[in-house]
């Protein structure tokens, strides 16, 4: 998908093992794909938190002498790609303050729909905040709480604020998570055991994560729930009245790595699936399947099983593109997306090639696209979808652009074939997408594509957060 949508962001938290930190630095390197702006993890010792948070990627931000410096059998970490706040480093998670009742660190994946309005109801009362982020509502939410226990305090704050999120709170001797009512982003729990008999707990945004540390996979962090880890062990606290589910669909057809288990199944294989139902869907004459690598890759594969095509990459990626790249003053053909993309000659020539790939959001890197794979030769492009069209912006923890910029929100389906140039244009269906689950949708958020919003914005106050959050999303 090339950056058409950013990255939401990961989260991994350690209790009980004595290279907390370390297992922490692993989790975050396996989901790095969930957000490259920057990192962070924060460790306890018992007599204080330490804290090592940079702009960069995991590799480069943690060396061994960082993390030896991390003591301490609890740990939490944080990869961040900015759904909201500004890109500084004052926004980098996880954050750690000190308050009346002693230290704490936090951890967020996720956005909230009613933070603006909560922070100003916190400044107008004294609060003084020190980023941009919605995250750091929650810290305050938690500080001017009254409640006489930490639980009490986060249950309290999390009780005021709508929206999606998967959380990570660390002090000196416990670490908490918790997930919102509706379960909008991800959060499993797993358990690991060591050669020398220590064992612990591991919470983390993807199974992925579990799989490099080699912790065992136990069950979803339930939507609403609470886990409390700490002397006595993992406790569960469920405060919160039961909400409709309503689990990202995207993160099967994007963000989730292919090799991790989402909602109780591989997303790999949901990928592959979506690619087959497409095929049943949206069949067409042609030579040959391409995918746009790497997400369109198991779609792709899908469509070609399906259809009977062959599969042939025509695109190839390049894995080693920086965040920044100097552009001659001689002006490259597509130089943006030719940086990362290499359309292969001795493939395309004079075929009629069917090219999979997961959204068209603003259409401009799918126009570039069929160009560069007619420019190496091919006959026909057919460009098939393998979602329905994203005509909605989320509000929920995906940076979706505006409204305004979502070519689907204003065009009908040939009004964008013609403007990508392609010989035909196909999406999947929203009732096909659900082909995986035999049609049954219940439980997910597909918002980006239908508008259906599972949290609605139906009176004045809810209104005017709805306008509020656009606001801060075009800033």
């Amino acid at each position: 998908m090339l950056d058409k949508f950013r990255e939401e962001c990961a989260v991994v938290g350690v209790y009980g093992h004595p290279e907390a930190a370390n297992m922490v630095y692993l989790g975050l390197y396996a989901l790095q794909h969930r957000g490259q702006e920057s990192s962070g993890i924060v460790s306890s010792d018992g007599k204080g938190l330490i804290s090592h948070r940079q702009m960069g990627l995991v590799a480069d931000i943690f060396n061994e002498d960082v993390i030896k410096q991390m003591d301490g059998s609890i740990a939490i970490g944080h990869n961040r790609y900015s759904t909201s706040g500004q890109s500084h480093l004052k926004n980098t998670q996880p954050f750690v303050v000190e308050y009346a009742h002693g230290p704490i660190a936090i951890s967020h994946n996720g956005n909230l729909v009613n933070a603006e309005i909560l922070r100003e109801e916190l400044e107008e009362s004294g609060s003084i905040f020190q980023s941009t982020s919605d995250t750091e509502v929650i810290i305050h939410l938690i500080a001017t709480s009254r409640e006489s226990s930490l639980m009490g305090r986060i249950v309290e704050a999390l009780s005021r604020v709508r929206g999606a999120y998967s959380l990570l709170f660390l002090t000196l001797d416990r670490m908490i998570a918790a997930r919102d009512p509706r379960g909008f982003r991800p959060l499993v729990l797993g358990k690991f055991k060591t050669g020398k008999g220590h064992s612990g707990y591991v919470v983390a945004s993807e199974t992925c994560a579990l799989d490099l540390i080699e912790a065992e996979y136990m069950r979803e962090v339930e939507p609403g729930e609470i886990l409390s880890f700490g002397p006595k062990g993992m406790e569960s606290l469920k405060p919160f009245p039961p909400a409709p589910h309503a689990k990202c669909i995207f993160e099967y057809i994007y963000f989730s790595r292919p090799d991790s288990n989402l909602y109780g199944r591989n997303v790999y294989q949901v990928r592959k699936e979506l690619g087959r139902q497409l095929a049943r869907e949206n069949p067409v004459e042609a030579d040959l399947v391409t995918p746009v690598p790497d997400s369109g890759v198991p779609a792709a594969i899908g469509y070609a099983q399906e259809s009977g095509l062959p599969l042939e990459f025509g695109l190839i990626r390049n894995h080693y593109v920086g965040r920044t790249f100097i552009e001659p003053q001689q002006s490259i053909r597509h130089f943006g997306v030719k940086i990362k993309l290499n359309a292969q000659r001795e493939v395309l020539r004079r075929k009629r090639v069917v090219v999979v790939d997961d959204s068209i959001v603003r259409g401009t890197t799918s126009r570039k696209i069929i160009r560069m794979l007619r420019d190496a030769g091919a006959k026909e492009v057919h460009m098939r979808i393998s979602s329905p069209p994203t005509s909605s912006p989320c509000y929920y923890g995906i940076d979706t652009p505006t409204r305004s910029e979502l070519i689907a929100s204003a065009s009908a389906v040939d009004e964008i074939r013609r403007f990508i140039e392609a010989d035909s244009l196909a999406y999947l269906s929203r009732e096909g997408m659900y082909s995986f689950l035999d049609g049954r949708s219940d439980g997910f958020c597909d918002a980006c594509f239908s508008g259906n919003y599972p949290i609605h914005f139906d009176d004045e106050g809810h209104v005017r957060q709805l306008h509020l959050f656009e606001a801060t999303q075009q800033r």
